[in-house]
């Protein structure tokens, strides 16, 4: 169980550490060639907003995973 858990948190760690990572680009990227994004229908930030909702549908499931592991092992 123990090496489940170490795996959920790394999962979890490395969607975390791609959100930011993908923001941290998105706002740099933006701030160098704002040209580009005039040019798009949708918000700068919609791409940052995807990563986001995809993000917390992921740490929700390896939480939920993780709790359901939490009550079903012995103790």
């Amino acid at each position: 169980m123990k090496k489940l858990n170490t795996i959920m948190n790394t999962i979890m760690g490395a969607f975390v550490g791609i959100f930011i990572g993908h923001g941290f680009y998105v706002i740099w990227n933006f701030k160098t060639h704002p040209e580009l994004y005039a040019m798009q229908s949708a918000p700068w930030y919609t791409s940052i907003l995807v990563y986001g909702v995809f993000t917390f549908a992921v740490l929700m499931i390896c939480i939920i995973i993780k709790l359901i592991i939490r009550y079903k092992s012995p103790k």
